[in-house]
């Protein structure tokens, strides 16, 4: 079958919905489809906890707001992305205030802000620690008011289509009925969200397989920093579950075995002793989750069978504040390690969280595909360059989801594309053959002694905590790039058990894993070929930065017989020369 739509937006989270609504908003008369592969309140933004940056108080200004960004970034960035961005934040939390986002209040009634990593002021905007739960209801429910936003709920994206270079849409497989559809459109929109899955431990929910990175690397846009990978400090341990920064925000401390406040022994770019001790637990969160290895490295950590931990203590914080502005952390606290942190501390370790890199796009969100835009996690447009300072995610995809969303609509607009063509059904026809013969992977054999999709997936994920961590080396990523190599041949003959047409998981986590492999390779690949230490990217045997040969972003494209091709581009730079990165002033 075939459906028509102007623009498909494929990921119904913050981007993609902010991206439908800025489109409804261009023109009402544009159809608009959302493909998510989950029910859109169940994507991953709902997740976000801590709040969104943006300058609002008094005593804050747009340039220190960019500094701090750029600065984050180890000046990677591009500046003119991060001026726009900043610039625009403050007016996209407000229009989701007049949306209905209940943002926290002081006394006096204005929004509150909190401190927040790496931010030289107060300026996160927050909803208790569940932000991102209410800014996605918000969008959501002002989605809900246009109606010429189609949704396809629980439909999974398995190709794009493209025809004399530039994008038609999209096939797309009904979960719940196994139906596969060729959906036609002028542009498509890539709002999938990030690829934490690609390793072991990570706060990422299972959907974040990199699907929308590896779709657009295949269909010829490139991919850009993936090398810089972020740990978050404070995840719990079994789990991977995030606890907020707003927990070190409001004062939580973070202790070794020997309850000390082991930060202050660290240079997490704090001019001073004193401001260190007040605000070390706020240092960016590359620098933090290195200190962690440096902990354990040094025996100071405490084993536990999840691994090594340290501790977040919040008791000094006392109930009231913990009730008021922390709930879900003592709720997550109580449900999955069973305790109750106004009295008891709280395990942590550093977990996979946000990726940096993405697909290549402009500052309108439009990549080098013709019709191909990007917005979010999914995306590199590049604000957060080789390290993200924490509560810039929501904001970021709020700005950028709406401008991929207007830049789309003026591209279909200006192109008025009309039917699919022959070619494109032609790409529809063979994708729905190559889908069958995924379902039907080895059926009648039996698949005894045959690979296991989970048993790939697993040492894949093993290989690149291994071989791509928070520290790496060649030697390491060399092992990596081989392993991942062994990976993609041993996939090919992987056999599955389920041949059913509803719901069939085994499917999606087949289609997963084939694009996880794809991103995984990108991610080492790029790591290897960088030979300096940046932000996220930490080199052991190339530990200083590199502003002379790589004070640049990397970019992978896909050959035709499938091997990533590697290159460079300038990071732009419009303001703010590099320096040393320095927080607190």
């Amino acid at each position: 079958m075939t459906a028509f739509h102007d623009v498909v937006i494929v990921g119904g989270g913050g981007a993609g919905l902010r991206a439908a609504i800025a489109i409804a908003e261009a023109d009402p008369k544009l159809s608009v489809a959302i493909v998510s592969k989950v029910y859109p309140m169940r994507s991953h933004t709902v997740s976000a906890e801590g709040g969104a940056a943006a300058v609002i108080a008094d005593d804050d200004t747009l340039d220190e707001h960019a500094i701090d960004t750029v600065s984050g970034s180890d000046w990677l960035s591009d500046q003119d992305a991060v001026e726009a961005f900043i610039e625009e934040a403050p007016t996209e939390l407000l229009r989701l205030e007049h949306w209905g986002c209940p943002w926290s209040r002081q006394s006096n009634g204005h929004i509150a802000v909190r401190a927040f990593g790496g931010m030289r002021k107060k300026r996160t905007w927050f909803a208790a620690d569940k932000t991102g739960f209410h800014l996605l209801h918000t969008l959501f429910q002002t989605a809900l008011s246009y109606s010429d936003i189609v949704r396809y709920d629980e439909w999974f994206v398995t190709t794009i289509l493209v025809d004399q270079g530039r994008v038609r849409g999209v096939v797309a497989i009904e979960l719940a009925t196994g139906r596969i559809e060729t959906i036609v459109a002028g542009a498509v929109i890539m709002c999938t969200g990030g690829c934490g899955r690609v390793f072991p431990f990570t706060t990422n929910a299972n959907i974040k397989t990199g699907d929308g990175m590896a779709l657009a690397y295949r269909a010829g846009a490139g991919l850009k920093d993936m090398e810089f990978v972020q740990y978050h400090p404070t995840g719990l341990p079994f789990t991977g579950i995030l606890i907020t920064e707003a927990a070190r925000a409001e004062g939580g401390w973070l202790l070794n075995k020997d309850g000390y406040r082991y930060l202050q022994d660290y240079d997490l770019g704090t001019p001073t002793p004193e401001p260190q001790l007040r605000s070390m637990e706020l240092g960016p969160r590359d620098r933090l989750s290195q200190a962690f290895v440096h902990e354990q490295e040094k025996g100071r950590t405490i084993d536990t069978p999840s691994g090594p931990i340290v501790h977040l203590d919040l008791r000094h914080l006392g109930v009231n504040v913990i009730d008021a502005k922390l709930p879900f952390v003592r709720e997550l606290c109580a449900s999955y390690q069973n305790i109750d942190p106004v009295h008891e501390l709280i395990p942590v370790r550093p977990v996979v969280h946000y990726m940096m890199g993405g697909i290549h796009t402009d500052i309108q969100g439009a990549t080098d595909l013709a019709g191909l835009y990007a917005a979010g996690e999914v995306a590199c447009v590049s604000i957060n360059g080789a390290n993200r300072l924490g509560s810039n995610s929501l904001p970021e995809l709020l700005v950028f989801g709406a401008r991929a969303g207007q830049a789309a609509a003026d591209y279909v607009r200006q192109l008025r594309p009309g039917a699919s063509s022959a070619a494109v059904e032609a790409q529809g026809r063979d994708e729905q053959h190559r889908l069958e013969g995924e379902l039907a992977r080895h059926q009648g054999e039996g698949g005894s002694g045959r690979e296991r999709i989970a048993g790939i997936r697993t040492e894949m994920q093993d290989a690149m905590e291994a071989g791509a961590g928070i520290f790496r080396d060649e030697k390491t990523l060399s092992r990596a790039v081989d392993k991942l190599r062994a990976l993609r041949e041993r996939y090919a003959g992987a056999a599955i058990d389920d041949h059913s047409r509803t719901f069939n998981t085994e499917l999606v986590a087949t289609l997963e894993l084939s694009c996880m492999l794809d991103v995984a390779e990108c991610i080492v690949g790029s790591a290897l070929r960088r030979e300096e230490s940046r932000g996220a990217h930490q080199r052991t045997d190339f530990p200083a930065r590199d502003d002379e040969r790589y004070l640049a972003h990397s970019l992978v494209h896909r050959e035709p017989d499938g091997e990533p091709r590697f290159s460079y581009l300038p990071v732009t730079i419009t303001r703010w020369p590099p320096g040393e990165r320095i927080y607190g002033r």
